[in-house]
């Protein structure tokens, strides 16, 4: 069987779905994978065939400045930004690169992930059936109604009609990596929804040598790819500095480490490391609240303090506040002395230990991609 699957170009948006891409082509299958130059590499070092499609993130947010004549970046319009380019200019992106595609390659279906509904509807136009991959809560806070209202403009414009309540999924079968405790499953219940235990992905690479033998607690801590500066970084470092602890930091590709002075000796600043293999490590995660770390947190059981910064980050730090997995600290409450505090508190806690472990053993029961696989066989008819 061929399956194409089809991502933005983010590590928070083609990591969730790579697990999957691997088990469909370890049994065998043909997998294309389409998404913009930007993960080319990632994706063909995985043995997919590499598909160019739709165009990067920023430059999708390029495009939507350019509409209302700003073509620079403007914080005050960063809202409309995204509304534009996540429900206009990324869905035309990838429909209008993806249908010669699926005329050409003709694929016997398309994965695509939530927020990429251009390949689904570029599926959909072809008469190829189409799944939607998720990679948290789904409910109807996860897109805001203007962008929804946006990308259904488009559908209209292309003569499709859609479920009622939906959009961004189309209505198609669903692949729920959360977990089901925590999902508002009576969203889901008009679609086949599949439940598949997330897999934390890690592009290969080397953990220092002290990690797997570390004595003290060791608290990870990071903003994600897009989301890291200097100064939310310093300010967690300063909190995490006088833990009796060990703190690795990954700085992203935005932060150069040499950026952060005066750091102390048991604070330890990368650029980059594996986290999937971290993970398995550490104590206690203090991150941003991107999807894929809120997950993959939950996945190997690890207490999480979640310091927001835009997008999806604010209703995931909700989530694991209120489920007891951890805590967040939100606007002008992020301080040093906050983040000290709380740390020291989490690494303590018994109740969030019992919490995470408990939502660990609820994932370690949600079926791996391998057995996901022959359910998509099934899909494709």
């Amino acid at each position: 069987m061929r399956i194409l699957f089809s991502s933005l170009g983010s590590h928070g948006h083609t990591y969730p779905l790579l697990p999957l891409a691997i088990a469909a082509r370890e049994q065998g299958h043909d997998v294309l994978y389409a998404v913009d130059p930007g993960f080319h590499q990632t994706v063909a070092e995985l043995g997919f065939t590499v598909v160019d499609a739709g165009l990067s993130i920023w430059a999708a947010f390029r495009q939507a400045n350019e509409l209302h004549g700003t073509p620079e970046f403007r914080r005050e319009m960063l809202r409309q930004t995204a509304v534009d380019a996540f429900g206009s200019v990324l869905p035309r992106a990838y429909l209008t690169d993806l249908e010669p595609v699926l005329e050409h390659d003709k694929p016997d279906l398309v994965v695509f992930e939530i927020i990429n509904p251009g390949a689904g509807l570029a599926a959909m136009r072809a008469g190829i059936p189409a799944v939607c991959h998720g990679f948290g809560k789904m409910d109807e806070t996860l897109v805001p109604e203007a962008m929804s209202d946006l990308f259904l403009e488009y559908v209209t414009e292309l003569g499709i009609t859609l479920p009622d309540g939906h959009h961004y999924g189309l209505g198609s079968p669903y692949l729920d990596v959360f977990p089901p405790s925590l999902q508002d499953l009576s969203y889901l219940a008009d679609v086949d929804r599949i439940p598949m235990r997330p897999i934390p992905f890690a592009e290969p690479g080397e953990l220092p040598e002290w990690v797997a033998g570390h004595a003290k607690p060791l608290v990870y801590l990071t903003f994600g790819t897009a989301f890291a500066n200097p100064d939310v970084l310093g300010t967690a470092i300063a909190g995490l500095a006088h833990l009796d602890a060990e703190v690795l930091v990954a700085t992203g590709p935005q932060v150069e480490p040499s950026a952060l002075t005066d750091v102390p000796g048991n604070v330890h600043v990368l650029p980059w490391v594996p986290q999937a293999d971290l993970l398995a490590h550490a104590d206690l995660v203090v991150h941003h609240g991107g999807a894929g770390t809120t997950v993959s947190s939950m996945a190997v059981g690890l207490p999480q303090l979640v310091l927001p910064q835009g997008a999806d980050q604010f209703r995931n730090a909700e989530i694991v506040a209120n489920a007891g997995l951890g805590a967040q600290l939100v606007g002008e409450e992020f301080t040093p002395d906050a983040v000290h505090e709380v740390t020291r508190k989490l690494l303590q806690d018994n109740d969030v230990h019992r919490a995470v472990a408990g939502i660990a053993a609820e994932i370690a029961e949600m079926p791996h991609p391998d057995d996901v696989v022959p359910k998509l066989v099934e899909l494709a008819g």
